[in-house]
């Protein structure tokens, strides 16, 4: 039996309506465990001191959940905040950010690089420069903050010379506005020199060694720092601890901002709605597809994007989708491959200014290739099969309108006065035609007389030995 019509706006209405339903539901769930993201540690009497974890990458969200840590010591009236790091690195506005938030901070700022074996290196060195007090656990070290481009490469020799001087700069910025060895500093940028916690602490980068958190508040207590405009002495004989993790919407956001998954999610969501266009009704590609989409781009908004990259995946999307409206050799969805391909190349990190080493915000050269040969594959395939379907829907709407009157069918199931019968090998919903007969057996010959939509009307045909007996008895 031929498709039902469908109504596409309201189709749409309910995908939307679904999409919203999902999302109220992750923002209700993250705010629920912002909420219990603070997990008192212990339990004494005496001040207030924020921990706050972090361990990776430093980016937009890191930044982010550095300033509400702060915001959280601020509330409390905290003694201190201490930040317990181990990074690689990360990105250089987001660093100067999170520096600035640290500058500022009118509560003293300890920054712990720990537990053994962790590194505060490149981006992690500036963030350590800038605390009130830097601390470093035994077998870690800090350093190696030279300038090198997006993708993690040398950068060439003007620009190099240029960024790695603008970045010396702004250590030397940070080493004399805490009273730190500028030059030992200076050369983790020029000479990309590292550091351990000891040789840290002998030349003046670091002030103490801790082995542990507790060792940490034991020597910060009785401590003299100056945040602000302020001079203030630690008091941590007696403290309760506050710490601060990620909370499930910063775990989100972190997940989605790999440029990795960004790419892949917009990627997905795009198909989805396009599957859903060419195939209206199906609702899980469409759901699916709108909330990929929402959740791809917020990530790539977390990163250094360029609009060029996301105009070319746009325009990837639309190739797609018309080539399932143009009959040919499949164009658009090769043109429509090739603009994914330089969409993913262009989204993050080509364009992007140099950085402080880390984690480069770039797509996977073999996420693009893979996902881009794939994605066209299965448009192509998936297209023809949908063109087909509609030369077939053509094909049977020529029979219903025109060749389907005067066909003949039989009853396969009872019409009284309306059930179903078999026209052309079809199954369709059939009405008798009002007459002496109320009903219609199954088996019973029938004919076409009209047809509405999917609906046919029919009337009873009598065999041809029944007319024969009819006409012998006259």
């Amino acid at each position: 039996m031929p498709n039902l019509p469908k109504n596409n706006v309201l189709k749409a209405v309910r995908v939307l309506i679904a999409v919203l339903v999902i999302l109220a539901g992750l923002w209700g769930m993250s705010s629920s465990y912002d909420r219990q993201a603070i997990a008192q540690t212990t339990e004494a009497t005496g001040s207030d001191v924020v921990l706050i974890r972090l361990d990776g990458a430093i980016d937009a969200v890191s930044a982010k959940f550095i300033v509400r840590g702060l915001d959280i010591a601020i509330e409390q009236e905290a003694e201190l905040v201490v930040l317990m790091l181990d990074t690689p690195g990360g990105l250089l506005d987001a660093t100067r950010g999170i520096v600035e938030t640290i500058l500022l901070s009118d509560v003293p700022f300890a920054v712990y690089v720990a537990p053994e074996g962790a590194q505060a290196a490149s981006a992690g060195t500036f963030v350590g420069a800038a605390a009130d007090i830097l601390v470093m656990a035994p077998a870690t070290n800090i350093g190696a903050a030279s300038v090198v481009s997006g993708d993690g490469s040398d950068l060439p020799e003007t620009l190099s010379k240029k960024a790695s001087q603008d970045a010396a700069a702004f250590i030397r910025s940070i080493a004399e506005r805490r009273d730190r060895n500028i030059s030992a500093l200076e050369d983790t940028v020029l000479l990309a020199t590292a550091y351990s916690a000891t040789e840290a602490v002998d030349l003046g980068i670091a002030d103490l060694m801790a082995v542990d958190y507790a060792s940490l508040l034991q020597q910060l207590d009785g401590y003299v720092v100056e945040p602000g405009d302020a001079t203030t002495t630690l008091d941590l004989a007696d403290v309760t601890t506050t710490t601060v993790d990620f909370s499930l919407s910063e775990q989100l956001l972190a997940f989605i901002s790999n440029p990795n998954i960004a790419f892949l999610l917009v990627s997905l969501g795009g198909l989805g709605v396009i599957v859903e266009l060419w195939h209206p009704g199906l609702w899980v590609p469409g759901t699916l597809g709108v909330l990929f989409l929402v959740l791809g781009w917020a990530g790539i908004g977390q990163m250094p994007f360029s609009w060029a990259g996301v105009a070319l995946i746009a325009l990837a999307l639309l190739l797609f989708y018309m080539e399932s409206t143009a009959v040919g050799i499949g164009y658009f969805g090769i043109a429509g491959t090739i603009s994914l391909i330089l969409g993913g190349v262009f989204l993050v990190g080509f364009f992007q200014n140099p950085a402080i080493p880390g984690d480069s915000p770039t797509v996977s050269r073999w996420l693009i290739g893979i996902l881009a040969v794939a994605t066209g594959t299965f448009v192509l395939w998936f297209a023809s099969e949908v063109r087909k379907s509609r030369y077939i829907s053509l094909y049977q709407g020529s029979m219903t309108s025109i060749n389907l009157v005067g066909a003949a069918g039989v009853v396969s199931t009872v019409l009284s006065p309306s059930g179903e019968v078999l026209v052309n090998g079809e199954y369709w919903s059939g009405e008798l035609e009002s007459g002496p007969a109320d009903s219609a057996a199954v088996g019973t010959d029938v004919e076409v007389i009209s047809v509405d939509g999917i609906h046919l009307k029919v009337k009873s045909v009598e065999s041809d030995s029944s007319v024969s007996d009819v006409s012998n008895s006259e």
